[in-house]
């Protein structure tokens, strides 16, 4: 698949420790324009985006339903009147697990879109084609369960999946470690040239970068077994023995814990001491 098609970003005004320098809106081709995360609902943003496309904008689609990447969608469909793609709403996609974790009342905690719908879905492999691109969707969910990358030629739109600057944030019910794994074997074995991260500058050796952020994710489950070694524990007390971080942050270490904990269990390494919820005390298997 090649694919000489023209790419431009937008740069939203919303930096945060969340969000880096803000979320990259990419605008594709000349004739026809796809808009890739419209980003927040901000009209100066939108307004940026409509005056860069000059009116062309055919289609816009969406990496997943955060309100840092859907927001905007209704004011620049309002202005253009393209059709909105996704892979659904804000809860598709997940496993039963993290559907169970759901009931309890549990969200992810990160600025979930919950009223946002495509008007079209898209599913693993479809392609959307213009004069002038070719658009493969690719279901890539860890960061969130209905997340989609799309490929253009080598290089590869990966939302949230993967940044340069920072690990992506997997916070369940949302996040999901056993799916942040297979996403990050695809990109692998499709071997881009280039990655587009939603923030960030584009990752321009992108196999190492795979590679760096799998080896992260298995040492903190080493560390999070080793705390268990200890005794049992909740996410949050675990969390206490393994971080050394401000109080403010304690909340995403311990997210990000539940999410090593839940895919630890699907591999038979720890259980837990009743049905899944986030309090949930765990030990090593066996113990």
């Amino acid at each position: 698949m090649s694919d000489a098609a023209k790419v431009r970003v937008v740069l939203a005004p919303n930096p945060s420790a969340m969000t880096g320098p803000g979320t990259n809106s990419f605008l594709i081709g000349e004739r026809e324009v796809a808009v890739i995360d419209p980003g927040p609902d901000d009209p100066a943003h939108i307004d940026a985006i409509l005056e860069l496309a000059e009116g062309r904008i055919s289609h816009i689609l969406v990496t997943h339903a955060h309100l840092d990447h859907s927001a905007g969608v209704a004011r620049l469909a309002q202005a253009t009147r393209a059709p909105v793609f996704a892979f659904g709403a804000a809860d598709s996609g997940r496993s039963p697990t993290m559907a169970r974790l759901a009931a309890t009342g549990l969200t992810g905690g990160e600025g979930v879109d919950a009223g946002f719908r495509p008007d079209i879905e898209l599913r693993h492999g479809e392609e959307l084609r213009s004069s002038d691109w070719t658009l493969q969707a690719l279901h890539t969910p860890g960061h969130m369960g209905g997340h989609l990358s799309f490929r253009l030629g080598d290089a590869i739109f990966c939302g949230d999946l993967v940044m340069g600057w920072s690990t992506s944030l997997i916070s369940p019910p949302e996040g999901d470690l056993v799916d942040y794994f297979r996403s990050l074997d695809l990109l692998a074995r499709l071997a881009p040239r280039v990655l587009y991260p939603a923030h960030g500058e584009p990752i321009t050796a992108p196999l190492p970068r795979l590679e760096e952020l799998a080896a992260h994710r298995r040492l903190r489950s080493a560390q999070i077994l080793a705390a268990l070694d200890a005794g049992p524990g909740t996410a949050a007390e675990l969390a206490a023995r393994i971080y050394t971080i401000p109080a403010h942050l304690m909340p995403a270490a311990e997210r990000n814990v539940l999410a090593h904990l839940l895919a630890l269990a699907d591999l038979g390494a720890v259980a837990g001491e009743g049905p899944v919820r986030a309090d949930l005390r765990w030990q090593r298997a066996g113990g």
